[in-house]
């Protein structure tokens, strides 16, 4: 991989994002654009494949073991393609003992999902967080980007329902 080959895959507004997060820091500080810039490729690709992990360290230039890291260790990436909504279901404490998992049952038992899987029809993904840093609005999920808080089941289907 070489430096060149991250603009190959993204679109030159998305490069033109990339280098204004890039500015944003010192030239011996690259890496701390890494969040953002890994950011601004899953929304224009979809999810994060290898190349595109490889592309981002080679742009930063820093190993490549640092955007794979950074890229497994939080939630908001996705490495696998996913369907058209991702659906982040928070099972913490707080969401748990307020009946997250009444929710989790749900997906599975009217769309035939759990947590990691994609309906048959593309639609939509579920996803198993950890915290989503919302335990006052318990139980809660996130839904392309957007909170939706102190859900019940039949609020969460009709959400979800919508989606379709």
């Amino acid at each position: 991989m070489s430096k060149k080959q991250l603009p190959k895959l993204l679109s030159e507004t998305t490069m033109t994002k990339v280098n204004e997060w890039i500015a944003k820091y010192p030239a011996s500080r690259k890496r701390a654009a890494i969040i953002p810039v890994l950011t601004l490729a899953q929304d224009e690709l979809g999810h994060l494949a290898n190349e595109t992990l490889d592309a981002v360290a080679d742009y930063l230039e820093v190993p490549h073991i640092a955007a794979y890291e950074v890229a497994s260790f939080y939630s908001m990436f996705r490495l696998e393609p996913t369907g058209k909504h991702v659906v982040s279901l928070c099972t913490n404490v707080s969401c748990m003992l307020a009946g997250s998992e009444q929710l989790k049952q749900w997906f599975k038992d009217e769309l035939g999902i759990e947590p990691g899987q994609t309906t048959a029809d593309g639609n939509i993904t579920l996803k198993e967080v950890e915290c989503l840093a919302a335990c006052g609005g318990a139980p809660m999920l996130e839904v392309d980007k957007q909170y939706h808080e102190h859900l019940t089941v039949d609020k969460m289907a009709h959400l979800i329902r919508e989606l379709t």
